[in-house]
């Protein structure tokens, strides 16, 4: 039985240093400034881009990787690894054309190869933390079969909340409508978002005030996993102090058995804006 690998593109959110350590092939999004494009995470990191954002009057862009960039991506890997199989896992479907380029590489390939491609309906580490586990499972020795299963678990099982500072950025890129975005500038309105079972960002409830919203989501969180054990990731844009407010709150409330951290990346960057704090949870 050969072995497996996983494939994401950069929108997972993970830190270079689990990508190395863990072996997966990552495939980059572009964000572009004007006529300039960065390759996301790769030639512009979470910092330089947040720093780039604040102080340019360019609205940034994005774009998705190439169907050529996946073919590559999965050609390189069967050339090292022949008797290898893939599992590839990216951003929503409805949020990005990333995973209709994933599924048009594999189809170009001139091999029978053995190549999963999965539409995970979510974003960030939403889908990081599946990318992680079914690196980690690979790693195991455990096979394709168990790792998808594993996969569709996670999907199924996951739960992410978030706030953000302003609704301007995801009403800009269409990922949120003009009428959800409105309220939120309105009276201190908080919008608690969330990515739905579809892969689409909408607004869950909202609330006047950021504590309330904190609590909020704590509440929804409990809602969705009473006292069973979670794993934690706390995400953030450009500042990190509202998200680890909003973690020592789950941890208090929940019964939460790890936790990590992860910088949002340029990409989601783009559409969510600086400020942004999130809490990513499934079960254990």
């Amino acid at each position: 039985m050969g072995k497996v690998r996983i494939v994401t593109d950069s929108t997972a959110d993970i830190p270079n240093d689990v990508l190395e350590r863990l072996g997966i092939a990552r495939v980059s999004l572009k964000v572009i400034f004007g006529e300039q494009a960065y390759l996301d995470s790769v030639e512009i990191n979470s910092s330089q881009f947040f720093e780039k954002l604040i102080s340019s009057s360019v609205v940034p862009t994005t774009s998705q990787p190439s169907p050529l960039e996946f073919m590559e991506t999965y050609e390189n890997i069967l050339k090292q690894e022949p008797d290898s199989s893939i599992i590839s896992i990216h951003l929503s479907a409805a949020l990005s054309g990333t995973y209709q380029s994933a599924m048009l590489g594999h189809s170009m390939m001139e091999c029978e190869c053995d190549v999963t491609v999965i539409d995970s309906k979510t974003a960030s580490y939403g889908f990081g933390m599946m990318v992680i586990k079914a690196a980690e499972m690979a790693a195991a020795g455990k096979s394709k079969e168990e790792i998808l299963v594993e996969i569709e678990r996670l999907r199924l099982d996951k739960r992410i909340y978030f706030l953000v500072d302003t609704l301007e950025y995801l009403q800009k890129g269409g990922r949120i409508g003009k009428a959800a975005a409105l309220f939120g500038s309105i009276l201190n309105v908080k919008p608690i978002l969330t990515v739905d079972e579809e892969g689409m960002v909408s607004a869950i409830d909202k609330v006047r005030g950021q504590k309330k919203a904190m609590h909020r989501i704590i509440e929804l969180f409990k809602r969705d996993f009473g006292q069973e054990p979670i794993n934690m990731m706390i995400g953030w844009a450009h500042t990190k102090e509202l998200a680890m407010e909003l973690a020592e709150l789950a941890k208090k409330e929940l019964n939460v058995r790890s936790v990590g951290e992860t910088e949002i990346g340029p990409v989601i960057g783009t559409h969510v804006g600086p400020g942004t704090a999130a809490l990513f949870i499934n079960r254990v």
